[in-house]
């Protein structure tokens, strides 16, 4: 390849490609966030289809595919506006989603999110060890796919050839194949077919204590879990252990389940209901411990910043990969957003009967709020996207904390100038809470991949500027989505709590489980009903283990203890959990083994461990981008399948079986664990292969 060929990153080709992909990734999110309260991370899939596509443009490269990727991402995580939006059709404020309102919302709030984490991005990106594991994962897919790479001297250079032997260079795609293909067959052969179990739960009983033994078959998870390492699983596992060994069975203790009802059900109620505020209390002391943390080299990612503005000013060069959005073009867009911002949550309390006085009250209050409480949110969920993932990062977690402050602050100036003392008045201050934390909740969605992209971008060498801008346009692109795809939803399905018709299928209801939970939280903070001692029984847990972390890093442990990472084992599901801490022991498993082979040969360790290190990564890349792929492909033919009157799952063979296996699924379940068993196995095996032995 010639060494002077121009770099070529965001294009008009690219940005049109990235808006298709952002549509069909935002619909598919859409739905299935509403339909079972998850989004899957559409970097790896937008990276993949990329690839696939610019293959077919001769003077295509790395960076564009990247760009691409990137603007997709964006889009498609934005979609998780939706845990919070469709509350204010389940408590009647609105009768559909107006297409202006939400587009703003979602844009506004979705723009702010990538600008508030640019001073980040040296912090935490650059300078930071935290794994970003689908970040990481996205790079090897665009390293081993692509044709080239751009070398230090921003040139892009073959990636066919080793420069050091001359020989061809394993660029590592078959071993994202091989992770993909096994990925994909048991995705499809799990939720498409419905063969195996995507989990398995042994419940059993003391006295009256219900106790739960999980696990979960998600490969992508596994991954996940591999790339976070082992100090991450264990403080996830401690989470999981304080909510299904502590919680749960002391609860239940002093609990008769009532009859016809499975202890299965009856305790994951109590999870949803209770001791997922346990885990919301325990996030939130330590989103606000972390951000203290990150005070300093936050400050320290805004001075670097500056000094690029007055390099620049100075006539100095820059190095291209360190260029990020000028701080005065950060000000223009946070500035304009604000007035955006103003203008959108206006028009939402225009319609109160309110007096203007206290409109404009209310919305100067509410936009400063979701300004501020924003940008803490921005760093807290850029960490926790570090640490285990954009896919697995609490970000309803977020929302419950959002809910929660802003309900409180609106009851008490609902009660400074009487806007409560009607029923009518405190359905618009539930209305104007959901509102609000459908702001922040969008900044947090975005800040919450945007960091694993500029992670990937910095892995490919890409310059961050640019990067951002491609991100600013998925969110308006996604934005523009939302609103249309949830309108289509509830017309055709309803959601709890909010049917559109009284003659609609009640099994056809999208259950909206988040949007449902907030919701809650609202209206029980309005009432006085809402359960504290949950929320307050969190932060102390959090602050012990702040503090027990602190301890660990005074004696100069390498065992930590993130608070994040125990109140995400706390508040996300079991299902999710277990495979992120089964993963995280594989590469304990697997570091052991190089490093007792490294004794026994006297070896270094970092020698020998580096190309393991390497192969694990390509696997857990493939596993993800296999599993994601079916998801996307899945999410679109169950769409098409409702949508024309069939079932949720279309492609389900269960019916043919049952007369073989039975209706308790507990085959499926055995041969789930069995095939999930047989590919750690397969997976340490294959990642041990590459050591390199004397």
């Amino acid at each position: 390849m010639n060494n002077t060929t121009p770099i070529r990153e965001l294009t008009l080709r690219g940005i049109i490609i990235g808006a298709l992909i952002t549509v069909i990734f935002t619909a598919s999110n859409v739905y299935l966030g509403l339909k079972v309260g998850l989004t899957f991370s559409s970097a790896i899939p937008a990276a993949v289809i990329s690839m696939a596509v610019l293959r077919f443009f001769s003077n295509s490269n790395i960076l564009e595919n990247n760009m691409v990727q990137t603007q997709a991402s964006a889009a498609g995580t934005l979609s998780s506006v939706i845990f919070i939006l469709p509350g204010l059709l389940m408590i009647g404020y609105w009768q559909s989603f107006p297409f202006w309102q939400t587009l703003l919302i979602c844009s506004a709030g979705g723009m702010l999110g990538v600008v508030f984490s640019i001073p980040l991005r040296h912090a935490m990106v650059v300078k930071s060890r935290l794994p970003y594991p689908e970040g990481v994962a996205a790079a090897e897919i665009l390293k081993a796919g692509c044709n080239d790479y751009v070398d230090e001297n921003d040139k892009l250079q073959s990636n066919q050839i080793d420069s050091a032997t001359g020989e061809a260079k394993d660029s590592g795609f078959r071993d994202i194949l091989f992770g993909g293909f096994i990925a994909a067959a048991v995705s499809f052969a799990t939720n498409g077919l419905r063969l195996l179990s995507d989990g398995a739960s042994y419940w059993f009983t003391q006295g009256r204590a219900i106790f739960q033994l999980p696990i979960g078959f998600s490969l992508a998870l596994l991954s996940a879990g591999y790339l976070i390492g082992i100090a991450s699983g264990i403080a996830i596992l401690i989470g999981t252990l304080i909510a299904w060994g502590v919680a749960i069975p002391v609860i239940s203790s002093s609990l008769v389940v009532p009859e016809g009802v499975s202890i299965g059900s009856f305790a994951m109620k109590l999870w949803s209901s209770d001791v997922r505020f346990i885990g919301a209390g325990t996030l939130a002391i330590a989103a606000i411990w972390t951000l203290l943390t990150l005070i300093k080299p936050i400050i320290e990612g805004m001075k670097t910043s500056l000094r690029s503005l007055n390099s620049n000013n100075a006539g100095d060069v820059i190095p291209r990969t360190e260029l990020d959005l000028s701080p005065k073009i950060v000000l223009l867009i946070s500035v304009v957003m604000f007035l955006v911002l103003i203008a959108t949550f206006y028009s939402f309390v225009a319609d109160s009967g309110l007096s203007q006085v206290t409109a404009w009250g209310l919305v100067i209050g509410s936009v400063i709020f979701a300004f501020v409480i924003g940008f803490l949110v921005a760093a807290a969920c850029g960490y926790m996207a570090g640490l285990v993932g954009s896919s697995a990062s609490p970000i309803s977690g977020i929302g419950i904390i959002a809910i929660t402050v802003i309900s409180l602050l609106l009851l008490f100036m609902g009660g400074l100038n009487g806007m409560l003392d009607s029923e009518q008045g405190t359905n618009f201050a539930t209305a104007l809470a959901i509102f609000t934390t459908s702001a922040v909740l969008a900044i947090a969605t975005i800040s919450n991949d945007n960091l694993q992209d500029l992670k990937t971008g910095y892995l490919v060498r890409a310059t961050p500027w640019r990067q951002q801008v491609a991100l600013l346009i998925g969110c308006m692109v996604g934005a523009a989505v939302i609103a249309p795809v949830l309108d289509l939803l509830y017309e055709a399905y309803g959601f709890s709590g909010a049917i559109p018709r009284p003659d609609m299928d009640p099994n056809q209801v999208l259950a909206a489980p988040q949007a449902t939970l907030m919701t809650t939280i609202a209206k029980g903070i309005f009432s006085h009903k809402l359960e504290w001692t949950m929320i307050i029984i969190g932060l102390v847990i959090g602050a012990v283990v702040i503090v027990i972390d602190l301890l660990l890093a005074k004696k100069g442990s390498n065992l930590r203890i993130p608070a994040l990472a125990v109140g995400m084992g706390i508040y996300l599901p079991p299902a999710i959990t277990a495979p992120l801490i089964i993963g995280s022991v594989l590469s304990w498993i697997i570091s052991s083994q190089v490093k007792k082979k490294a004794q026994a040969e006297n070896a270094d360790f970092a020698t020998m461990f580096k190309p393991v290190e390497r192969k694990g990564a390509l696997i857990a890349s493939g596993l993800i981008v296999g599993e994601s792929l079916v998801g996307v492909a899945l999410a679109v033919v169950i769409v098409i399948s409702i949508t024309n009157g069939g079932s949720d799952a279309p492609l389900s063979i269960t019916s043919w079986l049952t007369p073989i296996f039975g209706e308790s699924g507990l085959i499926q379940q055995l041969l789930g664990l069995l095939v999930f068993v047989v590919i750690c196995a397969l997976f340490i095996r294959r990642v041990l292969s590459a050591v390199k032995t004397r």
